[in-house]
């Protein structure tokens, strides 16, 4: 689905055939001159569909600051002039995308500034639709992507591994389909497990659920030979122990589902 496409049925699913306090409010020839602030210090993401919303109601923007940029309390991020009643029907629509994806991007910039050497990325955790938004939210957070779906990387998680018959199974029946320039990464839970996928040639793990030491434990036991990542239960203050554990990365879903909004807001200077 392109940006267009999605903007459009957000402001379907909000106008339907029409708002009516700004047709009952608002003439049909009034211009307005607007300004959407931040009200709190934030890492801002999401300028493109807001400023698409703008776009498909006939209104003008010019932003005022990048995606990926620390914006401050109070600081004007976009200015609008067009129609009035444009304006005001893509208002909600604009700044829910603003406050999301912003959300986003604020949560993983405070998540990778104590993860020190640590890579941190995301996960599948997302938002249906929203997917190509959201993990565009971590990167201007200073985050990683990890794969994106399905169909760009293989990583063997339990029931893969259920279903082929164990880790070796599983990485021999992987790495006879995958191309040259494919990884394999595997998720283990234990040791014994991590053992079996390096000797199966796993070039990645991924160690799920695992305590502090046993994820230290692991990195000894990798010594360099497959690629390590941590995954489960990990936050801010967890990661930030972690960051001299000699992991490679984490992968943490948190940096999108447990994101609070930012708080951003619209105003309109002048009616014309």
């Amino acid at each position: 689905m392109t940006l267009a496409e999605l903007v459009r049925l957000a402001l379907q699913e909000d106008l339907g055939p029409g708002d009516l306090t700004s047709a009952a409010t608002v003439g049909s020839e009034t211009l307005g001159v607007a300004r959407i602030r931040a009200k709190q210090d934030l890492i801002l993401s999401g300028t493109e569909p807001a400023a698409e919303a703008f776009r498909q109601r006939g209104v003008g923007c010019k932003a005022l600051a990048s995606d990926g940029e620390a914006v401050h309390d109070g600081q004007a991020v976009l200015t609008l002039e067009g129609p009035l009643r444009g304006l005001l029907e893509a208002e909600r629509v604009a700044l829910n995308f603003l406050m999301r994806l912003s959300g986003i991007a604020t949560h993983t910039a405070a998540v990778v500034a104590v993860a020190g050497q640590l890579r941190v990325v995301d996960t599948r955790k997302t938002t249906p639709l929203l997917r190509t938004l959201e993990k565009a939210a971590v990167r201007h957070g200073g985050g990683g992507n990890h794969r994106f779906g399905l169909f760009d990387g293989v990583l063997i998680k339990e029931n893969h591994i259920i279903g082929a018959g164990g880790v070796a199974a599983a990485i021999h029946a992987a790495r006879a389909t995958a191309h040259h320039l494919l990884r394999i990464q595997i998720e283990v839970e234990s040791l014994a497990q991590l053992q079996e996928a390096m000797d199966a040639g796993a070039d990645a793990v991924l160690l799920d659920n695992m305590t502090d030491d046993e994820l230290r434990a692991a990195v000894r036991v990798a010594n360099g030979r497959v690629i390590t990542e941590a995954s489960g239960n990990l936050d801010g203050p967890r990661i930030a122990r972690l960051a001299d554990s000699g992991l490679d990365q984490v992968s943490v879903g948190g940096l999108i589902h447990q994101a609070r909004w930012a708080d951003l807001s619209l105003r309109v200077d002048q009616a014309l």
